[in-house]
């Protein structure tokens, strides 16, 4: 029997621990991923912006993974019964350095679970927060909401919304080109067993997407790194991200920034069509 709103909501307040160590290999793997120079990462290395991401890793035994490859409904996530699962955006506060070598702690709470009907059926949003804390510290160096939506089955006769022209004429600009390796090796960095991302039969024929889809964290740290890349003496102290419309690896893709007068960076991704993928801004310290 599917839940509730109400009883969906009963998951609010609940939180969950968790501890690691922030080692130098997967920073220089996602350096290489992202094309940068291999390099050695002494201890005191700061860490980029959403690099995080490579720690706290879902260690989930096998036995409890579903068939999507993620771990089965319930446990710390309120035990949605919708069948698709996606990351629809993220807002951070970036309040002090993590470094290589730092003992990490994070701690994750429900925020807060929604129900609605949309366009294609019942949906369900749920936000945890995440709070990071570095070397021992009390204060959080990093403060994330994580926003997650649920989706019904897709079905044979669903319609896309309209897609919305992405802006033009950004002065940062960088292409990519998606194909199965970047996917794969992300998904490996950050232990990411969604099949979405790496096995095309599942996501074709069950799920209904025309490829592979690129993972809305790797848009979101892809925008950040432009950031770095065109900025690398400012320091990013909040960013925000969502997801417009999901980006395949069928054909190349853009990422685009724009300094705005307050200081901070409009940001977004493009698909080869012109059209509007991620929106996204930072907050930057810093020169730019």
């Amino acid at each position: 029997m599917q839940l509730e709103e109400g009883d969906l909501t009963t998951w609010i307040g609940r939180s969950e621990p968790a501890a690691d160590t922030v080692t130098a290999t997967p920073v220089r793997a996602l350096a290489a991923t992202l094309d940068h120079p291999t390099a050695p990462v002494p201890d005191g290395t700061p860490l980029p912006p959403l690099w995080h991401w490579l720690y706290f890793l879902p260690v989930h035994p096998q036995s409890e993974i579903g068939p999507d490859g993620h771990a089965r409904r319930g446990g710390f996530l309120p035990p949605v019964e919708l069948p698709r699962r996606m990351w629809a955006g993220g807002r951070f506060e970036f309040r002090s350095p993590i470094r290589v070598g730092d003992p990490i702690v994070r701690t994750s709470t429900i925020d807060d679970v929604a129900t609605k009907v949309g366009r294609t059926g019942p949906l369900v949003f749920v936000t945890v927060r995440h709070e990071v804390r570095a070397g021992g510290a009390a204060d959080p160096a990093l403060v994330e909401f994580h926003d997650i939506v649920y989706r019904a089955e897709r079905r044979p006769d669903e319609v896309e919304p309209a897609p919305t022209p992405a802006r033009t004429g950004a002065p940062w600009q960088r292409r990519i080109v998606p194909d199965d390796v970047l996917l794969f090796r992300y998904s490996a960095l950050t232990f990411n067993g969604h099949r979405i991302h790496y096995d095309r039969r599942y996501v074709t024929e069950v799920e209904g997407y025309p490829g592979l889809i690129v993972h809305g964290p790797l848009l979101a740290t892809l925008l950040l790194d432009l950031v770095r890349r065109n900025a690398p003496d400012a320091e990013v102290t909040a960013f925000r991200f969502r997801a417009v419309r999901p980006t395949f690896d069928l054909h190349p893709f853009q990422v685009n920034g724009e300094p705005q007068p307050d200081g901070t960076v409009r940001l977004w991704a493009q698909d080869h069509e012109g059209f509007l993928t991620m929106d996204a801004s930072a907050t930057l310290r810093g020169r730019v």
